[in-house]
């Protein structure tokens, strides 16, 4: 019978000193001190498995102690006796850190990213990465994405509902749940936390964005008035043209100049920018008239000497190649004090309480400007018909009510006369 090693006491470890060739202070159970001699010192396992003779490292001495390596050696003995190897078993769990510690939220995030990138138009794309580069990624970013829960999930959606963006923490949650489907079909995670979210966050009113009222506009008006000269010029613009045009804020930030055309004061957006050309609401494929009232082409004039040389109308601050986003705006309102009250989608129905209570223009005719899909073929050809002339004189009487009204001195006139 072999004799048994006497156990280290804790002083053996901590004096051993080093000869001119490497030895072991032995434990017991296979695992022993080796002492090198160039002083480092290391715990080893010497084990049996399936008949063949193997070594298990616990680490470096002192920074595990002898305890802690004699606990490493009863783990070591518990996987023995279940059959399991394990060195194999600590070089699977080395690979399966390695492997969490790749696929990071973020890191997964930005592969999703670039995987979608030729679905998207180039102005959503930016968009989705900015929101999780300014939302998402500082709280999450750098873990694993197998580790994240929904508690944390959850607490991530919430800091963007405590600055008021509850339309963009739902949105925002709709992204990661992309997010963490991915991962799950590539391998890279197992669940996705965001439908356990659902009932948790607050709710948004359904089917419109925050928007003030006809009767809010002076106010609002005046407040822009007190901020407007500390702004960034071409951010100044946009909000203004946002107020006269009422497109889309991603059909504005994302027009170029050769749409524009000053001389013959011309403005048509491709029917393939459109929502309705994206959504195959638009069969006939028709462009939108942008119809300016001259305020409107004063600024674009003005806009011209800042980024005339540019592709786009309002270049991106950081690539120039691509266009802004509409934070310039979002920044603006908050500063106004409207957040929650107003978003740049805002404007749109704004536009239409004021044009159809305040100038009392027709349903359609507001509808037609805005945009929206007549529904039928009859309807698209009287749109390129007899609404045109109707809509630009529409929107001329709609920017003399926006410029009036700060004073409280509006200009109210239908189409062809004074009210």
């Amino acid at each position: 019978m072999p004799k048994l090693a006497t156990p280290l006491t804790d002083i053996q470890p901590r004096t051993a000193k080093p000869k001119d060739k490497p030895y072991k202070l032995s434990d017991g159970g296979g695992m022993f001190l080796l002492v090198n001699p160039d002083g480092t010192k290391y715990w080893r396992m010497a084990y049996r498995f399936a008949g063949t003779q193997r070594l298990l490292a616990f680490g470096k001495y002192p920074e595990i102690s002898l305890a802690d390596a004699r606990k490493s050696r009863a783990a070591a003995r518990d996987k023995i006796n279940a059959g399991i190897d394990p060195a194999q078993a600590k070089r699977i769990e080395k690979l399966n850190k390695a492997t969490a510690n790749a696929n990071t939220f973020e890191a997964v995030a930005r592969e999703w990213h670039a995987n979608k990138l030729d679905t998207w138009q180039s102005r959503t794309a930016a968009n989705i990465l900015h929101r999780l580069e300014k939302d998402v990624f500082p709280l999450i970013g750098r873990q694993p994405i197998t580790d994240i829960k929904a508690p944390v999930m959850l607490d991530v959606l919430r800091q963007i509902e405590k600055r008021g963006a509850l339309d963009m923490a739902k949105r925002q949650g709709q992204v990661c749940g992309q997010i963490f489907r991915y991962a799950i079909a590539c391998g890279k995670a197992e669940l996705d936390p965001v439908p356990s979210l659902r009932g948790a966050l607050k709710q948004t009113a359904k089917g419109h964005h925050a928007a003030i009222t006809p009767d809010e506009l002076p106010e609002f008006l005046r407040a822009f008035e007190k901020i407007e000269g500390r702004m960034y010029a071409p951010t100044r613009i946009m909000f203004r043209l946002m107020m006269l045009t009422f497109v889309r804020t991603s059909e504005l930030t994302t027009t170029e100049w050769s749409e524009i055309d000053l001389d013959n004061e011309h403005w048509v957006i491709p029917w393939q920018r459109m929502k309705m050309g994206k959504k195959k609401l638009n069969p006939r494929k028709v462009d939108h008239h942008v119809f300016l009232p001259s305020q409107g082409w004063e600024l674009l004039k003005e806009l011209q000497e800042y980024t005339g040389n540019n592709k786009y109308l309002f270049p991106n601050l950081r690539d120039p190649s691509q266009p802004a986003t509409n934070f310039g705006i979002l920044a603006a309102v908050k500063r106004m004090g409207y957040s929650g009250k107003m978003t740049g989608h805002g404007f749109r129905s704004l536009a239409m309480g004021v044009i159809k209570e305040r100038l009392g223009y027709r349903h359609e005719v507001v509808d037609r400007q805005l945009s929206h899909a007549s529904g039928d073929t009859y309807g698209e050809a009287y749109d390129r018909a007899l609404f045109l002339d109707e809509r630009k004189a529409m929107m001329q009487q709609y920017a003399d009510y926006l410029y009036s009204a700060a004073s409280g001195k509006v200009i109210t006139r239908k189409f062809g006369k004074a009210a």
